[in-house]
């Protein structure tokens, strides 16, 4: 009698990537470290954060703490609770374009880059 089971091997995993704490000499930790950190911060509390967002957050030197993704965050459960899709969120003088049902950051701008302050395609906006 023949043997037929079918043996698949195990799947391959990206290995899980934290950022890193390390610091510069100096004691001073890099802009890149930075942002890294606050993206994968604002990913652990819900959001994402989309490629171009990111290239922005970069080209621009946007730097994003811990307490201002927690506002971000909020704002975004208050959008959602009334509906949103895609929303401009106001947090000092940062502004995401967020998707709301993806729960993610769209582009991201500062106020020195807020040349002409127009924003389109969003249908909510709230001051975090």
């Amino acid at each position: 009698m023949t043997d037929n089971k079918v043996f698949l091997p195990p799947p391959i995993l990206k290995p899980i990537t934290h950022p890193t704490t390390s610091t510069k000499p100096g004691g001073k930790t890099s802009q890149k470290e930075e942002k890294d950190f606050a993206a994968y911060l604002a990913q652990a509390k819900g959001l994402q954060v989309s490629r171009h967002a990111e290239q922005r957050l970069s080209k621009r030197q946007i730097s994003i703490t811990a307490e201002t993704w927690s506002r971000v965050l909020k704002a975004v459960d208050k959008v959602a609770e009334k509906g949103g899709r895609d929303s401009l969120v106001l947090v000092g003088e940062l502004a995401l374009v967020v998707n709301i049902p993806n729960r993610t950051v769209i582009t991201a701008v500062d106020g020195q880059n807020m040349k002409e302050r127009v924003f389109t395609n969003i249908d909510s906006a709230v001051i975090a």
